[in-house]
């Protein structure tokens, strides 16, 4: 089992996209990364866990929503991000596959020490697009496949096509 441990904060304002709409509407930013995260998820078969920071918020008691087929972690008050990232690869281990996404680069070398993997903003962005190219090619070979599939004269040798052919329009 693989997981991977998203900083959203950071990936968020690392993402040009993201950044904008965040500017916009940090909430809608939050979800977009959300919707990319399950689609993404989907693909791979991996747990997912993204984290944003709730530690500014006064009397925040921290939550974890289950968001389609991720986990969406807001923090409690006074606790960071990171400090929930670090507190959480700790307590996995290193018996399980772990890497966390962010650009933070202090964040990146505390949790290289506690055993997980590291990846920049930008290297999960690339492998998230390199996912929904494979995921665009398989749809589309899929769709192929079952237009073929789906019609009996498409696998007819061309002869017994217009045999049958004339046969359905009563051609002599």
């Amino acid at each position: 089992m693989e997981y991977l441990i998203v900083d959203g904060y950071n990936i968020i304002f690392s993402w040009q996209e993201l950044n904008a709409l965040a500017q916009e509407n940090m909430d809608s930013a939050r979800m977009r990364l959300a919707d990319i995260l399950c689609n993404y998820q989907g693909f791979k078969k991996n747990t997912v866990i993204l984290v944003y920071d709730g530690y500014k918020s006064k009397g925040n008691l921290g939550s974890i929503i289950r968001y389609h087929n991720i986990d969406i972690v807001y923090t409690k008050e006074d606790e960071t991000a990171d400090q929930y990232i670090e507190k959480a690869v700790q307590q996995m281990g290193r018996e399980v596959s772990i890497r966390v996404a962010t650009s933070d680069a202090a964040e990146q070398i505390v949790v290289f020490g506690k055993g997980a993997a590291r990846m920049s903003a930008r290297e999960l962005k690339l492998e998230i697009e390199e996912a929904e190219k494979q995921i665009r090619e398989i749809t589309e070979e899929r769709i192929k496949r079952g237009k073929r599939r789906n019609s009996i004269m498409d696998n007819l040798p061309p002869d017994m096509a217009e045999e049958l052919e004339r046969m359905r329009l009563k051609k002599d």
